[in-house]
């Protein structure tokens, strides 16, 4: 069939070059509608229920609120994990969903199950749903700068004007608030003068809650005209509500002010921003939609940005503090330099090899068609150019055009073989019949290749979403490379082969080839067996480094920004949080290769950021690599900033935006390693943390081990004594209330003020809530009786030590290990790690731990591995049977299979690479790309025994050994042109991606490594060992009288 398409083909030459005008018109289309993105998006479906509980503690809001969340969430269809985290008046439950899920489904039935655990909240507390934001949503973050305003002005301006504006840019989820201080009104009561006056608590909320309304009162006609009534009630300031009227006596009101302290002053606040180390400012995080494309969001919002900086106030400026756009830009830049570079110096190969441009142009212009195929499949699926999609198309440049190779190869020798004076007509069929011969099994060779890379797509979750970009692009590339062999390819074939061709014995490179190659063969034919088992020892060799590699999940892409994750211990005060941030900042400033750094101590305002205030994130933009000083590294750089930043009582951690955001999610551990411990009860589990970190402390290569402080927290305690209160008649409720709003702070209404609002809250004087002794003194209960009592009389009020957050994880308590490690694999970290832990941690019955963070993505990523090498070599042995139709033929092709990891693991332990995933992919790469050059040598080998076979029938004798000693020397040493035209081209187009430097060239080398590395041992052994095992079979078999 194959062959009837290419006769077809060269038939109808202006219909196949129509439908490749189509095809590159439409690739170019695709090419300029085609978002960009760095990376795909690698976050879980995720969900997230926020709840506030203002002024409540950690135990009370995961009682009340996270435990019946988290437990009904577990039952949601498709629900993988579900995390409860409880911290001072907030609770966040995240729902993270299988692979593929919808995330609209996801969320309508996340709100079903949030509307039936509703009733069982505390009253007045109301769950929500976070933004539908991705997991690595947070692509662009900015700062409010003004010289002449306050924090709290400019915090207004973010709030109640920028931040609405920039949400309603096209794809932006939420825009989120942080730093600053957000305004409210207190009313600070004075105890003594409500005893005085005879008035509770409770009057002055109650009085100031009912006097902020407007009421309606419908419309009323006069003289013809409708006037619509509205009743004016609205407080619009601390005048208003001065002015209330508590009581009155006689005539003689009690207001507000006469009992009470009325301001406008800085709410309480769980988060911070600071910039460059020279003090706080206020600060946006714009989040990306689920779905969206990162750099159109980008975009979108600088747009909105420039459109809305008009009306910000007189010297007020926005200043960009983290934009993922330049990643973006960098990465998408680097891959279109490298794709460059592979295409001219494949181009070259075939200039250089057949020495004929016109020839050459054949296989340059079938090349950029094939690319353009793939972006038209990237278009249809929905997919971006991103560093993976774009890499699957680099890996494939040098393999698509090996069938135009051969087949441009293939050509020349059969019309060296015409006669001198010969018609345009039978040039024409020389050159269908030379396609013909070679381009059904190249056709396959390709599909080998195109096949081979298929259990790419069964990888799952981060380490899927991450490659299955590349495994579709490789796949649409090198399927368009094999419909163009056997369409485009003979077409121009039959246009562009014409003029002189120099004779394959004239040319230069091929004489070198034979004059190299020639004694080579000469030497394996008299020693096959010596051949075979040297080849075999050669594998057996490559033992040793292939047990001298580490194991890794994936290396570290450099997105040029860093991330510095500081932990302290819980309890700090946000003043202690906003001090220790700046000289933190201050420092990490000083060094030369800083642009600009970014820190965020506790939350941003919003569901996506369940940080408590002990937590800090600084963003560390880098100046580009060439104004660094001589020498420096990343890895130097962070080992440099991290000597600098050692403080007492905080763990340091160093990672990347994107990355961190990812590893968060996924697996909840910020560090490249993670233990969870699960148990039931608090205490217990952070003795069990500690011991731990205790022993992981002392494990080679460990830069910093942390267990979470879970019992670190420090509270005041009221605990009502009940006789006593029933002596009073005051139930414990009314204590509570009293507790709540009188400490607390009760919000007890919102003013409207135009399009700003602010809350309202009562609480006793600071002073009064300083000490427990005065808050046992000074805060009064309200008794039956209208009088009142000291809270000490009817409550004990003590000083103890909390848990400071809660997190859960499928509805269990958990303690996290944060584990930072340098200059070691996370393999064999981890095994070494784990044998420590299990020697000297001893846990009681009900806990236990598992290992986290990146390992666990890498175990589950081995444990798929297992099943997808197999399933990749039976693959392609089905496919070179389908092809031979013979066993022998078959198995010898798939001994180059094993040979070509020779190589790759030998230029891996050279270049230090770990095993990681990225690797894995290129070895899955290789072992197609291995498979396609022993069909190569196996279509020579063939074609040259079959001639001589049919030869000596016509003469009417059998053939013997030396007929087939001349039938070997033919097919490979006369023919070695092509199989290395084919490999060299191969080659040449991944050496580009293997010395990258630029922005992903971390990731793309580790797959290039293995294919380089193999492709070299893979082709020595190919010309030697195949002719060898190949002679070996064919002898056997004339033996036995099975060669006619």
């Amino acid at each position: 069939m194959l062959a009837h398409i290419i006769d077809w083909s060269g038939r109808n030459r202006f219909l196949v070059l129509l439908a490749t005008l189509c095809v590159v018109v439409a690739g170019v289309v695709a090419v300029l509608r085609t978002p960009l993105d760095a990376l795909p998006d690698l976050s879980d479906v995720q969900v997230i229920v926020y709840t506030e509980y203002a002024g409540q503690a950690p135990q009370v809001v995961e009682d009340q609120v996270t435990t019946p969340l988290t437990t009904a969430m577990l039952a949601v269809p498709k629900s993988r994990v579900v995390r409860g985290f409880s911290f001072f008046g907030a609770s966040f439950v995240y729902v993270l969903f299988e692979d593929g899920t919808d995330i609209y489904w996801a969320r309508s039935r996340v709100l079903e199950y949030l509307n039936a655990a509703a009733g069982r909240m505390p009253k007045g507390v109301v769950p929500q749903l976070g933004p539908d934001a991705t997991g690595v949503g947070w692509v662009y973050e900015y700062a409010l700068l003004a010289q002449d305003r306050t924090l709290a002005e400019l915090r207004g301006l973010q709030d109640w004007y920028l931040r609405y504006q920039l949400t309603k840019a096209h794809g932006v989820a939420e825009v989120a608030s942080l730093g600053g201080f957000v305004q409210t009104y207190q009313v600070t009561v004075d105890p003594v003068k409500l005893r005085a006056y005879g008035i509770p608590l409770a009057r002055v909320t109650q009085v100031i809650r009912d006097s902020n309304r407007d009421v309606g009162g419908r419309a009323i006609e006069m003289a013809e005209t409708e006037y619509m009534v509205r009743g004016r009630g609205y407080l619009r300031g601390v005048a208003d509500v001065e002015r209330l009227v508590l009581k009155a006596e006689r005539g003689t009101p009690v207001l507000v002010r006469d009992v009470a302290r009325v301001e406008r002053v800085p709410d309480e606040r769980r988060g911070l921003a600071e910039l460059d180390g020279e003090g706080e400012v206020v600060a946006g995080i714009a989040m990306a939609r689920y779905g969206q494309n990162a750099l159109e969001v980008i975009d979108n919002l600088k747009r909105k940005i420039a459109e809305v900086a008009s009306g910000l106030p007189e010297g007020v400026r926005i200043a960009t503090v983290y934009d993922r756009a330049e990643l973006i830009h960098r990465a998408i830049d680097t891959l279109k330099r490298t794709l460059a570079e592979e295409s001219l110096i494949v181009a070259l190969v075939c200039v250089v090899f057949l020495m004929h441009v016109r020839s050459a142009l054949v296989a340059i212009l079938m090349l950029p068609v094939g690319v353009l195929i793939a972006f038209i499949a990237m278009r249809l699926l929905g997919m971006n150019s991103n560093l993976m999609s774009l890499g699957g198309i680099a890996i494939a440049i040098g393999a698509m055009v090996d069938a135009a190779i051969v087949m441009i190869e293939n050509a020349h020798k059969h019309l060296e073989r015409l006669p001198g004076k010969h018609t345009s007509a039978e040039r024409a069929a020389a050159m269908m019949n030379a396609c013909k011969e070679v381009g059904p099994a190249l056709f396959f060779s390709l599909l080998i290749i195109t096949v081979s890379f298929l259990p790419v797509f069964t990888l799952e979750s981060q380490e899927g979403r991450l490659f299955a970009p590349l495994a579709w692009t490789k796949t649409f590339a090198m399927a368009g490379a094999a419909l163009l062999s056997i369409t485009l390819v003979p077409v121009l074939m039959a246009l562009f082969i014409r003029g002189r061709i120099m004779a394959e014995a004239r040319n230069p490179v091929n004489r070198l080839l034979i004059w190299l190659y020639r004694p080579v063969i000469r030497g394996v034919m008299a020693w096959k067996k010596t051949t075979v088992a040297l080849a075999v020892l050669a594998l057996a060799a490559s033992l040793y480094p292939a047990s001298r590699l580490g194991a890794e999940f994936m290396p570290t892409l450099n997105e040029g920004t860093l991330l510095y994750m500081p932990s302290s211990l819980p309890g700090m005060s946000i003043t202690k949080a906003a001090e220790l941030l700046q000289t933190q900042d201050k420092i990490i400033k000083s060094f030369p290769e800083v642009a600009s750094v970014f820190g965020k101590a506790g939350r941003a305002n919003t569901a996506t950021d369940p940080a408590p205030t002990e937590m800090f994130e600084t963003v560390i933009n880098l100046k580009p690599e060439a104004e660094w000083r001589a020498g420096m590294s990343i890895d130097k750089l962070v080992a440099e900033m991290d000597k600098a930043l050692q403080f007492p009582g905080v763990a340091n951690a160093w990672t990347m935006p994107i990355k961190s955001r990812i590893d968060m999610l996924s697996t909840g551990i910020r560090t490249p390693i993670g233990i969870k411990v699960f148990g039931k009860d608090l205490a217990e589990l952070e003795r069990l943390a500690k011991e731990i970190e205790a022993v992981v402390k002392r494990v080679p290569g460990t830069t910093s081990a942390f267990a979470e402080r879970i019992t670190g927290g420090y509270y005041l305690d009221i605990e009502p004594e009940r006789e006593r209160l029933a002596r009073y008649g005051i139930n414990v409720g009314e204590l509570q209330d009293v507790i709540a709003s009188a400490l607390g702070g009760e919000t007890v209404t919102t003013t409207v003020e135009g399009r700003e609002r602010y809350a309202v809250n009562v609480r006793y004087p600071r002073e009064l809530r300083g000490d427990p002794e005065r808050i046992a003194r000074e805060v009064l209960v309200p008794v039956m009786d209208g009088g009142m009592v000291p809270l000490g009389q009817v409550a004990k009020v003590r000083i103890v030590q909390g848990t400071p957050g809660i997190r859960t994880e499928n509805a269990l308590l958990s303690a996290y290990v944060y584990v930072d490690i340098r200059e070691r694999d996370i393999g064999g970290y981890v095994a070494e790690a784990r044998q420590a832990v299990a020697d000297q941690v001893r846990f009681p019955p009900g806990y236990y731990a598992t290992w986290s963070g990146q390992f666990e993505s890498m175990e589950r990523a081995v444990a798929r591995m297992k099943i997808v090498v197999p399933v990749t070599l039976l693959l392609i042995f089905l496919l070179l049977y389908l092809n031979f139709r013979r066993l022998t033929e078959t198995l010898i092709v798939m001994l180059s299979v094993p040979f070509a990891l020779v190589g790759g693991v030998w230029l891996m332990w050279a270049l230090g690479y770990n095993y990681s995933v990225a690797v894995a992919v290129g070895f899955i790469a290789l072992a197609g790309v291995a498979a396609e050059t022993g069909v190569v040598m196996l279509i020579y080998l063939d074609h040259a025994w079959e001639a001589l076979k049919a030869q000596r029938r016509a003469e009417g004798r059998a053939p013997d050994v030396a007929d087939l000693y001349a039938a070997v020397m033919e097919g490979a040493v006369e023919r070695v042109r092509p199989k290395m035209m084919t490999v060299v081209a191969i080659m040449a187009g991944l050496l580009p991606i293997l010395w990258g430097t630029g922005t992903g060239a971390e990731v793309m080398s580790r797959i290039a490594a293995p294919m380089v590395g193999g492709m070299v041992s893979s082709t020595l052994l190919t010309l030697a060992v195949i002719p060898a095992i190949y002679a070996l079979v064919k002898q056997w078999r004339l033996g036995r009288g099975m060669e006619r």
